[in-house]
C-alpha cells in the first residue's frame, strides 16, 4: 500500500497555512509536503509536526528571480550566487524539519543565454545541491514539468530528467516523478515508472485533465499504485492536486484505491 501524504500548498486551502498541518493529521495523513514554508518560522512548523506526529517529507527551494518573478534562477548563469543563497535557506529549513528531500527547482528557459550555457549552469548548480544535501542525508530532487501548464519549462520529460541526473553524476540526485505532468508529456506511465524506478526519489499525483483528485480524470490510479507496490517503491506519494470542491470532500477517492 502506497504511503500517501498531503501537499499543503494545494490541499486544505480552506485554512490558514499553519493550520493545514493539523487538518492533514485529522484527515488521517501521516506525512505532508509544502513547496514554500518560508513564510512560517521553523519552530512554528516543528511544533505542529511534533504535536500531530507528522513527517515533513519534502519542501522546494525558493527559486524565484526577484527581478523577473520567474522561478528559474537554477538556469541563469548570472544568478549562481543567488541560487547558492537560496540553497542554504532551503537546507536550513529541510534539515531542521527532518525532510527527506528538497525539490531543487529547474524553471522556464531564461532569455539572453544559449541552451548550452543554460544547461551547464543547471548541471553545475545541481552538482552543488546534490553534494550539500548529501551531507545532511537529504535527497536532491529534480522535477520535470509539463509545458502546457508552464510553457518553456526547461526539463519536461522523465527522459530529460534522467539525462540531467546522469550529467550531474552524483549518487544523491533523484527524479521527482509527478504522474500528472508525465501523463501530459509522455504517457506510457506504467512502463516508464517500472523502467526508471531506481532513479525515482519521490512521487506526486493528480488526475488529468484539471489537476484534480484521482478518479476525476483519465489516469488509472488504482493500477498505478498496484504497480508501485509490485516494483517495491517504498517512498512517499504526495497528493499535489486541486480539490474539485473542498479538500475534505475530495478525500473519498482514497477508499477506492
Amino acid at each position: 500500500m502506497v504511503k500517501l501524504e498531503a501537499n499543503l500548498q494545494f490541499m486544505f486551502n480552506e485554512f490558514e497555512l499553519i493550520d493545514r498541518y493539523e487538518q492533514a493529521a485529522k484527515s488521517g495523513f501521516k506525512g505532508v509536503e509544502l513547496q514554500a514554508p518560508y513564510s512560517l518560522e521553523i519552530d512554528q512548523i516543528k511544533e505542529k509536526l511534533d504535536k500531530h506526529n507528522l513527517k515533513h517529507v519534502i519542501i522546494n527551494l525558493p527559486v524565484t528571480d526577484p527581478d523577473t518573478n520567474l522561478g528559474n534562477i537554477a538556469l541563469r548563469p548570472d544568478r549562481k550566487d543567488l541560487f547558492l543563497e537560496r540553497l542554504d535557506l532551503g537546507l536550513r529549513y529541510a534539515s531542521n524539519l527532518g525532510c527527506l528531500g528538497i525539490n531543487t527547482g529547474v524553471g522556464t528557459k531564461p532569455e539572453g543565454f544559449d541552451d548550452e550555457e543554460i544547461y551547464q549552469t543547471l548541471i553545475d548548480n545541481q552538482k552543488v545541491a546534490s553534494e550539500k544535501l548529501f551531507e545532511k542525508n537529504i535527497m536532491a530532487l529534480i522535477e520535470p514539468i509539463n509545458v502546457i501548464d508552464q510553457p518553456g519549462f526547461f526539463i519536461n520529460t522523465s527522459k530529460q530528467g534522467i539525462q540531467l541526473i546522469e550529467k550531474i553524476n552524483h549518487s544523491n540526485a533523484f527524479l521527482l516523478y509527478d504522474v500528472y505532468h508525465m501523463q501530459i508529456m509522455e504517457g506510457d506511465l506504467i512502463r516508464t515508472i517500472s523502467n526508471i524506478i531506481d532513479k525515482i526519489g519521490h512521487v506526486q499525483i493528480a488526475d488529468n485533465p484539471g489537476r484534480n483528485e484521482p478518479g476525476t480524470g483519465e489516469i488509472n490510479y488504482p493500477k498505478i499504485f498496484e504497480v508501485f507496490d509490485q516494483i517495491g517503491y517504498k517512498g512517499w506519494v504526495g497528493c499535489e492536486y486541486k480539490p474539485l470542491i473542498n479538500t475534505l470532500d475530495s478525500l473519498s477517492w482514497i477508499n477506492n484505491t
